[in-house]
C-alpha cells in the first residue's frame, strides 16, 4: 500500500491538535547529527521529535546526550549476529517506540534488505558527499584527490542499494587550498548539522505540501488510458483527450483553505454516504453538484491506493464504452 503515516492525529484534520511525526535515530557512535536533530526539535514548530535513539554499540557516546536529555536510547552489539537478526532487533524496537520515520545518523551498518523493506520510504540517510559522486567511505579524501572545486553532502532516502535513493537537498563545501580530508570533514560536518534536520523537516510534512500532492495525483491519473491534463477554472484537472474532465486538484479554492482531489460518483447516494462515513476526509465541491466528491489530502495520512480506485472509477464514469472496453482487456492482463 502506497501510504505513509504522518504523526498526525485525527484531532488535528480539524485543525485543533498537531502531533509530531515521530522518529527514530540510529548511530554508531558520538552521534553529532543526531544532536542536531534533537536541538532542532525542541523548536516549537518543528514537525518531528525523537522516539528513540539506537546504537549497535553499547559505548557510542551519542547515548549519552540522548539520554540527557530525555530521548529513550537502546543498545546493542551486532558482534555475533547475522545481518538480519541484529536488525530485526533494531527493528522491534523502533516500532516499540512508535517510530514512523528512521534518520541514519552516522550509522556504521549495512541494512539487510528486509529492514530496508520494511521502512521503505521513511528511512533517511546523510551522506558526507555531493551524491551521486563519492558512495561509501572516504569521500573527502576522494574529492582532494580529484581536485574538486566542492565536496559537501546530501540527505537521500535509503534504498537498497548503498547511498543510492533519491537525493532530497544537497549543500555544498568550497575546498580551500592546503585542506585535508579532516579539515574539509570539519567543515562538511558544519554544513551536515544545518541540512538534516531541515530536511528531515520537509520530509515528515511533505504529504501536505501542495505541489508534492499534486506530483502524486498525476501520476495516478495520467497512467489512465488517453488521460491528459489542463488548467480549468483556474484548476488542474484531468480528462480523456478532447473529452471529459474525471477529475480537478483543488488548492485553496472558494477560500476553502482545503487541498483536495474532487471526483465523479456514480449517483447522488454515493456521494452521501462517503461523507457520512468519513466527514473529516469527504466533502460536498461547491459549484459541482451531487455528481462530484471531494476528498481531502492534506490530513497526512492520504491512502494513495484508495485515491487510485476514486480516480479509476471517476475515469470511467466519463470514458466512451469502446475505450471502457479495451481498459478491460489490459486489466485482466
Amino acid at each position: 500500500m502506497d501510504r505513509h503515516p504522518s504523526g498526525v492525529s485525527r484531532a488535528n484534520r480539524t485543525g485543533t491538535v498537531q502531533v509530531k511525526a515521530k522518529v527514530g535515530v540510529l548511530i554508531s557512535g558520538r552521534g553529532s547529527n543526531m544532536a542536531a536533530l534533537l536541538y532542532a526539535a525542541r523548536h516549537p514548530s518543528c514537525p518531528y521529535e525523537l522516539v528513540l535513539v539506537a546504537a549497535n554499540d553499547p559505548e557510542a557516546p551519542g547515548l549519552k546526550l540522548a539520554a540527557a536529555e530525555g530521548v529513550p536510547t537502546f543498545a546493542h552489539s551486532h558482534k555475533g549476529l547475522k545481518r538480519a537478526e541484529f536488525d530485526r532487533i533494531v527493528d522491534a524496537q523502533l516500532r516499540s517506540a512508535g517510530a514512523e520515520y528512521v534518520a541514519l545518523a552516522g550509522y556504521m551498518r549495512l541494512l539487510s534488505p528486509e529492514f530496508v523493506a520494511g521502512w521503505e520510504g521513511r528511512m533517511l540517510n546523510i551522506h558526507p558527499s555531493l551524491l551521486p559522486r563519492y558512495k561509501g567511505l572516504g569521500t573527502h579524501q576522494q574529492a582532494l584527490d580529484a581536485g574538486d572545486s566542492h565536496a559537501g553532502c546530501s540527505v537521500h532516502i535509503v534504498t537498497a542499494e548503498l547511498d543510492d535513493g533519491p537525493v532530497l537537498g544537497q549543500t555544498a563545501v568550497a575546498i580551500l587550498p592546503g585542506d585535508t580530508a579532516e579539515s574539509l570533514a570539519a567543515r562538511v560536518l558544519m554544513a551536515e548539522h544545518q541540512l538534516y534536520p531541515r530536511m528531515l523537516a520537509e520530509f515528515v510534512t511533505r504529504e501536505r505540501q501542495p505541489e508534492w500532492l499534486l506530483n502524486k495525483v498525476r501520476e495516478h491519473a495520467l497512467a489512465l488510458p488517453q488521460a491528459d491534463e489542463v488548467t480549468s477554472h483556474g484548476m488542474p484537472c484531468f480528462g480523456i483527450e478532447k473529452g471529459k474532465k474525471f477529475a480537478y486538484f483543488s488548492q485553496g479554492n472558494h477560500g476553502d483553505g482545503v487541498i483536495a482531489i474532487l471526483v465523479k460518483t456514480t449517483a447522488p447516494e454515493e456521494q452521501a454516504m462517503l461523507i457520512e462515513s468519513d466527514p473529516a476526509r469527504y466533502y460536498r465541491p461547491a459549484y459541482f453538484g451531487d455528481g462530484w466528491v471531494g476528498i481531502k489530502l492534506d490530513l497526512g495520512d492520504t491512502d494513495w491506493d484508495h485515491i487510485g480506485d476514486r480516480l479509476d472509477k471517476s475515469w470511467r464514469t466519463v470514458a466512451p464504452r469502446k475505450l471502457l472496453g479495451l481498459k478491460d482487456i489490459a486489466d485482466q492482463f
